[in-house]
């Protein structure tokens, strides 16, 4: 039995149906993160796990028993806000013992724990700090010791690193797994940032309109997306227009819209005759002058630079097709001193194998 379970809840507020029958669970141990647009009805999900929204229907099942009637201040969860939410005229050391103090947990005891919170997010040498003398991963670190003290099962966190820079981001997201699987608390972790999710999660649930429009693995939801909107919302994809005109026993031949013909492998709902359109990632598209045509396992087209993105590790090139539609490719910068391979206007030709792209029955 899982140790959350979120069963069929609905959640409405006026005309608007923020969370539209969902049903999800989520294992001890594990790193769950409900991603979405905002508006999508994660932070919703997440209140209601937290006790702060009430479902109009559905039940959350904790540790097997229900949540309906159990306040937010009686749940075995801790929630981890954006804006922190600690105290300015507490030192770190007070802030985090302050919940232990408001359950009258005894001082030797007290101590012990804010100790160990202390080193379980590494800010033993910080204990004597202010919020404002420390920096905001610090500040980070420490609303999540505090939310860590009482030994929660669930531990939510509400895109808790929005507010960071880029490369503070990247820091606090490497140590929020190590400190993840160190602590073994189980976290449901709320973003919108699409890059994060794929990084921290163990499964991801994408939601959309109040409903969830694929659970799975980072790496399923990258590759194999369900629906358009999920492959046009996880990271950069082409979307090719097409049309199954043949179904074999391990790959399937399409035509794509005005470009010709291709294969890729064979999905559920696909027949002969349906209309979809093949994702396809811009890493997995070859490009060059000229390329090798003798494996039979790749398509090839003909097109020119439209043009290009530099992005420091990479380029991104937009190649048009001989009938206008624009592809978008990616090179790494591996070349020493050389940061772009082609100019705009240059003929080029671009491959991919059968197996790289992913049909989507319309």
């Amino acid at each position: 039995m899982a140790l959350l379970e979120i069963r069929d809840v609905v959640k409405t507020f006026g005309d608007f149906t923020a969370v539209n029958h969902v049903s999800l669970a989520v294992e001890a141990g594990e790193f769950f993160t409900l991603l979405g647009p905002s508006g999508c009805g994660k932070t919703t999900l997440l209140r209601m796990l937290a006790g702060f929204e009430a479902p109009d229907s559905g039940e959350i099942i904790l540790d097997g028993r229900n949540m309906a009637n159990v306040p937010p201040e009686k749940r075995p969860v801790h929630t981890v806000f954006q804006n922190y939410a600690i105290f300015p005229h507490m030192t770190v050391a007070q802030n985090i013992a302050f919940p232990l103090k408001m359950a009258g947990v005894p001082e030797p005891e007290l101590k012990a724990r804010v100790e160990e919170a202390l080193e379980d997010v590494r800010l033993q040498t910080f204990a004597k700090r202010f919020p404002h003398e420390m920096s905001g991963g610090q500040r980070q670190r420490v609303a999540i010791a505090r939310a860590l003290v009482n030994r929660p099962r669930v531990l939510l966190l509400d895109e808790p690193l929005s507010a960071l820079d880029a490369k503070l981001r990247e820091q606090m997201q490497i140590e929020l797994i190590t400190l993840q699987k160190e602590v073994g608390v189980t976290f449901v972790y709320v973003t919108h940032d699409q890059g994060e999710a794929l990084a921290l999660s163990h499964r991801i649930a994408v939601m959309n309109k109040g409903q969830v429009e694929q659970l799975d693995v980072p790496e399923a939801i990258y590759s194999y997306p369900k629906s358009r909107f999920v492959a046009d919302f996880i990271g950069q994809c082409n979307l090719l227009d097409a049309t199954v005109r043949e179904i074999g026993s391990d790959r399937m031949k399409i035509e794509i819209a005005g470009v010709g013909m291709a294969e890729a492998l064979p999905v559920e709902g696909a027949s002969v005759g349906k209309t979809g359109a093949l994702s396809l990632r811009p890493e997995k598209i070859k490009l060059g002058v000229t390329l090798p045509s003798d494996d039979p396992d790749e398509v090839h087209f003909k097109g020119r630079v439209h043009d290009c993105l530099y992005l420091g590790d990479v380029t991104i090139y937009i190649i048009e097709l001989d009938n206008g539609m624009l592809v978008e490719t990616m090179l790494p910068n591996s070349d020493p001193g050389k940061a772009k391979f082609f100019d705009d206007n240059d003929a080029v030709e671009l491959a991919w194998r059968f197996d790289a792209g992913h049909f989507l029955p319309a």
